[in-house]
């Protein structure tokens, strides 16, 4: 017996956060993954990914706002450097504010802050694709792709 699951979705916004990665770039914490407009990293930013980025939590288009906002909703993070590829699931929520305006942070828990975009995720800094690391340790640029979904 063979068991087709079909799954449809609906795309609800994109977006594209561009950031540079930095020889201090740990990616080792537990819950969080950040992407931050500072143009610095010390050795405490274990879950800074990516620096100077052109975008934080405000910046972030109307329409990803808007959806991650929705109940049920889902992001799709695409993290892309020098040919590496790894991705993110994330949860919307109602409560999110997107009113910080350094930081895009993803979380595995629930906590709700001003740069948080997204919760309950299914990884954080320490579980990314070390190539992917590497390549930010060297400081080549990251490109985070935000698609927000529905599943119907």
């Amino acid at each position: 017996m063979k068991l087709v699951l079909r799954v449809r979705f609906r795309v609800l916004a994109v977006d594209v956060v561009k950031a540079r990665g930095h020889k201090l770039v740990k990616a080792t914490h537990r819950s969080t993954l950040e992407i931050t407009r500072d143009s610095y990293l010390t050795e405490r930013g274990d879950c800074i990914i990516g620096i100077m980025a052109d975008k934080a939590a405000f910046n972030l288009s109307h329409s990803v706002k808007s959806a991650l906002c929705k109940p049920h909703s889902r992001l799709l993070m695409l993290l892309y450097s020098n040919g590496t590829i790894d991705y993110i699931l994330a949860e919307g929520a109602p409560d999110l504010s997107f009113e910080d305006r350094r930081r895009i942070v993803v979380r595995k828990s629930s906590y709700v802050e001003p740069s948080t975009i997204a919760i309950n995720a299914s990884k954080s800094a320490r579980d990314l694709d070390r190539e992917l690391v590497e390549s930010l340790k060297r400081g080549n640029e990251l490109l985070a792709f935000l698609v927000v979904f529905a599943i119907e």
